[in-house]
Order: structure tokens, then C-alpha cells, then sequence
């Protein structure tokens, strides 16, 4: 019997993959799905799977990989070749980053070639046209990249020549209008699919910002820094120092399991208010000058804006010994405007 065509596609869980698996099956082809998930990703659980492309995967009955490449991800955006988008989101880069790895993945699982979900126009950045050949290019899938949605604006590709797909029932698709896309899904019984959005942390201004900062200061950061930047209100209180301040429970127990050995953590008692790390200041032998502010950032947001009186805060870290206790009075909000991240 004749060996069944297998491909790898790259599944995100939306619309667009979704229909491109579709048209893939279609065909009589083996499908494997693969997504990537990295520290920036806004669609995980608390484990490392993509809900999306977990429930896309369940829906069109394909076996799913998910690969979580967030420690090799860091180098991509701290060096991007052909830098960044309106954040700090390097989309060709990651892109190529991406397409290599599934190329790999697809040596390894005997595959004969990869698929997509791109649609040619729809986003300014990574499928544009020459993008898209750059990207192709880039990550040595010339020839074996087949975009389903937009295959006749694009050559031939290799199974494409060899007959493996019927390029005649590939589509034409461009532009960020999702009608036809839907139109696509009603015809496959496709009924549940996610809103397109985006699903990068680095695409957000805030957190954009936060990732530009510890760049800048701490340039050989790693996944620990970055998980902190997630939550909490950050303060660069100066260029080798910062301070992270819980907005809620739930923050104040993540900031405080995010703790370095060499982070100083307060913690106000009286009243009974936020979590906050210190990082840096023991790491370079100075927490004393940074003790009485930190303390008085807590005080801050323990009492409220506009508030007066003092805070009972307890500071405690590896370095300091036994736990410590003093008194403080809110931060003035002028000075904590300027050290705001």
C-alpha cells in the first residue's frame, strides 16, 4: 500500500489555520498540527498549551505538538535581524525563528512539507509579500511553505509540481477581510473558533514598554525577569534598580514566588496592603538607600492616593538576615510618577 503525504501544519487555534488544516484534509493528507508557545504568548493556561489550538486540534480530530521555545525565543528579541513592530513584537524574526524549528520538526516526523494559515495582506508587518519570501527564504523552506489561503498569488510550490496538492483547490485570498474565511468555515461545519486577535504580549504598548526598560538596564536578562514583568506596577527607581508593586492578592503571591535570592521583598502590615520585590539592590551592595523608598512606594499604595499617615511594613531577604520591620510614609507622587515604568 501506498505510503500516506503527511504535513505539518502550524495551528494557532483561529480562523485562518483552522480553514487551512481544513483544505489540507481535504486533500487525503496525514496532518500534524504544531503550535508554539512562548513566555509572551497571551492564550496559555497555566500549563504550556495553547487552549486554541488544543480545542482546534480536538476539533478537526488532528494529533497536536505543542513546543514551548521561550529560553531560545530570548535571543531572537534581544537581536533581531530585521528589528521590531510598533512594540518590541520582532514578527519577522520570530517568524523565521518559528519556521525553522517546524522545519526541523518536519525532517523528524518524515513530513513533506509545512503549511500555514497566512493570508497575503492581512497583517502590515509579517505577510506582506516580501515578508512572506523572506521568511520562507530565511528559514530554508523554500519551495516546501505551502499557504493554503493565498497559494495562487505565490509560485508553485514542491508539492505543487509533484501532483501531492491539486493547486486547483487552493485558494486565492487576500486582504484582512475574513468573509471568505468564514464563508469557508460554514461550508466545513467549522461553528466554533476564536475572534481574531492578537497573541503577543510584545504587541501590547504597557508591556512593550516594560520589555524596553529591562533591556536597556539589564540587557542580559532571562525568563525570570521576563514572567515579572507581567504583573504588578513597576518603578525604575534607578538604572540598576527596580520595584515591583502587587496590585491584588493574586499578584502579591506570583510577585512573591517570582522572589530572586538576592530580591528584597516588603510587605505592609498595618495597614494590611501590597507585595512588593526589590531587585537589584542587594545584587550591588547598596539596599540601604533604596530600603526607606521601597518601603515608602508600599506605604503608597497600601493607604491610597492622597492618603496620609505611616505603614508598618516587614522587609525581608536573603542578605538581611532575620525579618525587619520600620515604619513609612507614602512616596511622594511626584517622584513616583518619574520612576514610573
Amino acid at each position: 500500500m501506498e505510503k500516506k503525504i503527511k504535513a505539518i501544519g502550524l495551528l494557532s487555534g483561529g480562523l485562518d489555520s483552522i480553514v487551512a488544516t481544513k483544505l489540507i484534509l481535504e486533500q487525503g493528507i496525514e496532518v500534524e498540527a504544531v503550535n508554539f508557545v512562548t513566555v509572551f504568548c497571551t492564550c496559555t493556561s497555566k500549563g504550556s498549551t495553547c487552549l486554541a489550538s488544543q480545542k482546534a486540534a480536538e476539533q478537526l480530530n488532528v494529533p497536536l505538538k505543542v513546543i514551548d521555545i521561550s529560553e531560545e525565543y530570548l535571543e531572537v528579541i534581544k537581536r533581531p535581524k530585521y528589528g521590531y513592530g510598533s512594540g518590541m513584537n520582532p514578527c519577522l524574526d520570530c517568524r523565521i525563528f518559528c519556521f525553522k524549528k517546524a522545519k526541523q520538526y518536519m525532517e523528524e516526523a518524515g513530513a513533506s512539507f509545512i503549511f500555514t494559515g497566512e493570508v497575503l495582506g492581512q497583517r502590515p508587518m509579517s505577510q506582506r509579500r516580501e515578508a512572506m519570501n523572506i521568511i520562507e527564504r530565511d528559514s530554508g523552506l523554500k519551495g516546501y511553505l505551502v499557504r493554503p489561503l493565498s497559494a495562487k498569488f505565490f509560485s508553485p510550490t514542491i508539492p505543487e509540481e509533484k501532483g501531492t496538492l491539486d493547486r486547483n483547490k487552493l485558494l486565492a485570498i487576500a486582504g484582512r477581510s475574513r468573509k471568505s474565511q468564514i464563508s469557508l468555515a460554514e461550508k466545513f461545519n467549522i461553528k466554533d473558533y476564536p475572534c481574531s486577535a492578537g497573541g503577543c504580549l510584545l504587541t501590547v504598548k504597557d508591556f512593550a514598554n516594560r520589555m524596553r526598560d529591562l533591556m536597556k538596564h539589564n540587557p542580559d536578562f532571562n525568563l525570570a525577569d521576563v514572567n515579572l514583568l507581567k504583573y504588578g506596577r513597576h518603578f525604575r527607581v534607578s538604572p540598576r534598580i527596580k520595584l515591583v508593586v502587587g496590585r491584588n492578592e493574586s499578584e502579591n503571591h506570583k510577585i512573591a514566588a517570582l522572589k530572586k535570592e538576592d530580591d528584597i521583598i516588603f510587605h505592609a502590615q498595618e495597614p494590611l496592603g501590597p507585595v512588593s520585590l526589590l531587585r537589584g539592590a542587594s545584587t550591588h551592595g547598596v539596599e540601604s538607600e533604596f530600603i526607606n523608598e521601597a518601603a515608602s512606594v508600599t506605604a503608597r499604595y497600601a493607604l491610597g492616593e492622597g492618603k496620609n499617615g505611616e505603614v508598618k511594613i516587614r522587609y525581608f531577604g536573603a542578605r538581611l538576615g532575620e525579618d525587619k520591620y520600620l515604619k513609612a510614609k507614602p512616596v511622594d507622587e511626584a517622584k513616583l510618577n518619574l520612576w514610573r515604568v
